[in-house]
């Protein structure tokens, strides 16, 4: 048994069940770091006692706050902690490091300290010295010896492209379809939603994963919006800085109202209409999605933001994209605006491509 086992570890300030989890992590990172454990009670106030306090973020912050409260490392009043803590003593990433980041620089602190497969991101505010650490002795030896560690540089990373986000798609590759090239390309300069209506196998998706190609490159701002908020909900990869390509989102018919909008228990999460900021929002197989579910869009595409109230807390996040939405003509002889063309004793269905301002 190790010194303090037995003692009380006590967490206030309405944590969830990751922080208070958190006292066996510190416990065993404090010990198999070499620092040990204090053999007394320890009592963690986290403020404001009115907020409620989400995540294991808050894992390196309270073991420097004892490391601290034993001497182990001196006052550290400039510098902002956050990471997830092993048993180990190494530093796992978090959620939302660049909007921590963007947080830090608001409140005027010049340091900050996040696990390294977040500093990527983090170094990307303005302002702050970013230190991407890996092991809480680390921490301590930066903060016992500043001089020894430099910051984070920041880097222009882009996002790997890849076939499932559409980033490595290329318009070019499209052969034929003039007409609904053409409605796609005027939809792409006026910023226009867009409905697709034709037959399976008529290139509806293979158009729609094409799109984000056309549209302009992001410029910094709002790569640094959809980067922030894709850090959030965790889908940021590791070691990316900013993402340069414009987001793709293709939820399934059966997604809920929190999937699209955005939701859940605890501090809300943004959902797809949120991660298609400043990309594009395709809706496959339109008919399929729930009724009550494409009625919450409309907000949505009006405002461009998405406002989730909640009794403790009021966020609002973007969302401004291009709406893309696919499906099939009616299966009653598929009449539609004549589009179909009569050939010898089979029929011919044309695709049908509609513009929406």
């Amino acid at each position: 048994m190790y010194p303090g086992a037995g003692r009380d570890f006590i967490t206030v300030g309405m944590p969830d069940t990751a922080v208070r989890e958190s006292r066996e992590r510190i416990k065993s990172a404090l010990l198999n770091s070499g620092f040990g454990y204090p053999n007394k009670s320890v009592t963690i106030n986290l403020a404001p006692a009115n907020v409620r306090k989400e995540g294991a973020g808050f894992d390196l912050p309270m073991a420097l706050a004892i490391l601290g409260a034993t001497g182990a490392v001196g006052a550290s009043e400039d510098y902002l902690f956050v990471g997830e803590l092993s048993l180990d003593g190494s530093i796992r990433p978090i959620r939302g490091a660049l909007s921590i980041a963007v947080a830090a620089q608001r409140q005027a602190l010049r340091n900050l300290i996040v696990p390294a497969d977040n500093a990527a991101e983090a170094c990307v505010a303005e302002g702050v010295r970013v230190f991407g650490l890996r092991h809480l002795a680390d921490v301590v030896k930066l903060l016992n010896q500043p001089d020894s560690f430099q910051p984070t540089v920041p880097s222009i990373s882009a996002e790997a492209p890849s076939k499932e986000n559409g980033a490595a798609l290329d318009f070019a590759d499209v052969r034929g379809q003039t007409t609904a090239k053409r409605a796609l390309e005027v939809a792409a300069a006026g910023n226009h939603n867009i409905i697709m209506i034709g037959p399976p196998g008529s290139g509806k998706t293979m158009l729609a994963k094409r799109f984000p190609g056309i549209l302009p490159p992001l410029t910094f701002e709002e790569a640094l919006q959809t980067t922030q908020i894709h850090s959030v909900a965790g889908l940021l990869p590791r070691g990316v800085g900013l993402l340069r390509q414009r987001p793709f989102r293709a939820p399934h018919h059966t997604i809920s109202d929190a999937g699209l909008l955005g939701g859940g228990s605890g501090v809300p999460r943004p959902g797809e209409v949120s991660l298609a900021h400043n990309g594009v929002l395709f809706l496959d197989e339109l008919p399929e999605f729930a009724r009550n579910v494409l009625e919450l869009l409309r907000q949505p595409l009006e405002d461009h933001s998405v406002t989730l109230a909640r009794s403790v807390m009021t966020l609002v996040f973007p969302a401004r994209s291009v709406l893309i939405s696919a499906l099939n003509p009616c299966p009653c002889r598929y009449q539609l605006n004549g589009s179909t063309t009569k050939t010898g004793p089979q029929t011919r269905y044309e695709a049908t491509f509609l513009v929406a301002a």
